[in-house]
């Protein structure tokens, strides 16, 4: 890994002014454990997990950080780290087992004290409808790729928005879900496990109008919503000035950034650029989705992590464009080969605040993955995590500054947890996690933000 110097601008907590939102953030699936407790059904990552080779580590998420039992300890460590939004999601598979039907009372009891824990500490709670971890009796189905989970999913956010929308207010329909179907359903690393545009194509279509009858649901049932999706985003930079590296670029924003923000603000598919998005039009013309594919959110979540340097490559099937990789370019590091560069985060928001659709955006993750483990002395001196916060932030501050509707940043993540097909190994949490105790400590990124966030806080320079 290499070492990162810290070049962040001086700045306070106030800079960003009094209404900006500080918020933590986890989720169901990879916090919460008790997997097959009080009637939850099997999720697609508790059989991904389950099989051979696709957990880096051989561990799975049965226990993970047991948030499921210990929710009122890790809600109390948010509240004392200075946070006042609390981001989590909802396990479809805890609240409709099957995905479709039948309704677990423990599974929305459960949600409900989470939910009060939340109000009785005066954190402001961010409930996330998806966050990977679709109902296996659906992907049985077909899953994403397959039209009835947009109806499923429907059904499952009326019993949401119905259940929790007295008390809720903030909601985010999708976690990233250009993750979940190129991961999932594209190159087969993450679950489902399955490989290739036939399966990949019509996933992102069902996602992109899952999202947009998602949010009319929401907002026919739950008054005064404030509605959200969250994308994730990569600033796009070509290897070079030549033509086939700027056209491959292209490519890549139209893939990595616009394929689920243009359609939900009634632009359509980005085939201009990416002409292979031709295919979904082609394939559902019969289904008149057009006009579905679009709502009018009241927030866009962004979830930068790194930017791609992209280059021209002919031997790359379909798309035509590969990654110069980070390491090779001889940049900062995060434990994973992440590029550190708060710049980038800069340059989406940027680009994100730039279309005429978009009334503000919410950092709804961001953090970094460092091999921490506790000193002689039980301490976690994580001084690299500290030195990303500050230069992301320093990133949202100047977007703020330059007239960027950004209006909070939620960090990824309060604990330690199980970082999908990483296992244990990748610890990006503001709190270690002794996963074979749930010993719980506070690392120094976690005394920062307290610090950061208090009354009486100095400049960020001050660690």
């Amino acid at each position: 890994m290499n070492a990162y110097q810290n070049n962040a601008v001086t700045f306070t907590r106030k800079d960003f002014g009094d209404d900006f939102l500080w918020g933590v953030t986890i989720s169901a699936f990879q916090n919460e454990g008790a997997f097959d407790m009080d009637g939850k059904g099997p999720s697609i990552w508790d059989t991904f997990s389950d099989r051979k080779g696709k957990i880096k580590d051989k561990s799975h998420a049965h226990i993970a950080t047991d948030f499921y039992n210990r929710y009122t300890q890790d809600i109390l460590l948010a509240k004392l780290l200075g946070f006042s939004v609390f981001r989590f999601s909802l396990s479809w598979s805890r609240i409709i087992p099957q995905g479709t039907g039948a309704v677990n009372q423990a599974g929305v009891d459960f949600y409900h004290r989470v939910i009060d824990a939340c109000l009785e500490l005066g954190l402001e709670p961010y409930v996330t409808l998806y966050h990977w971890d679709l109902p296996q009796a659906l992907e049985r189905k077909g899953g994403w790729s397959h039209r009835g989970v947009v109806f499923a999913f429907e059904e499952f956010t009326r019993v949401c928005a119905r259940e929790f929308g007295n008390k809720v207010k903030h909601w985010i329909v999708l976690n990233e879900p250009f993750g979940f179907t190129a991961l999932g359903y594209m190159l087969g690393v993450h679950a489902p496990g399955k490989f290739g545009l036939s399966w990949f194509l019509p996933a992102v279509h069902h996602a992109v109008l899952a999202q947009a009858e998602a949010g009319r649901v929401l907002r026919e049932e739950v008054a005064g919503a404030q509605i959200g999706t969250s994308l994730s985003c990569s600033q796009i930079i070509p290897f070079t000035n030549h033509e086939a590296d700027l056209l491959a670029a292209r490519r890549a924003d139209a893939l990595f950034n616009r394929l689920f923000l243009e359609p939900s603000l009634g632009m359509g598919y980005p085939v201009n650029d990416f002409p292979l998005l031709h295919r979904i039009e082609r394939r559902y013309a019969l289904w008149r989705d057009w006009d579905r594919l679009a709502f009018d959110f009241d927030f866009i979540g962004v979830q930068n992590y790194f930017p791609l340097v992209i280059k021209y490559n002919a031997l790359m099937p379909v798309v035509k464009i590969s990654e110069v990789k980070a390491k090779a370019r001889n940049v900062p590091l995060t434990a994973l080969g992440w590029e550190i560069n708060g710049n980038g985060l800069y340059e989406v928001l940027k680009q994100f605040a730039a279309y005429k659709g978009v009334k503000k955006l919410i950092v709804t993750e961001g953090g970094a993955a460092f091999s921490d483990l506790p000193n002689p002395e039980g301490r976690i001196v994580d001084t690299y995590r500290i030195h990303y916060f500050q230069e992301y932030l320093a990133g949202v501050l100047k977007a703020r500054q330059e007239g960027v509707p950004v209006e909070g940043y939620f960090a990824w993540t309060l604990t330690d947890n199980f970082e999908w097909s990483e296992g244990y190994r990748a610890r990006f949490g503001l709190v270690y996690v002794n996963f074979e105790t749930q010993q719980r400590i506070i690392k120094d990124s976690g005394y920062w933000f307290r610090e950061f966030l208090s009354a009486n806080a100095h400049n960020v320079n001050n660690i």
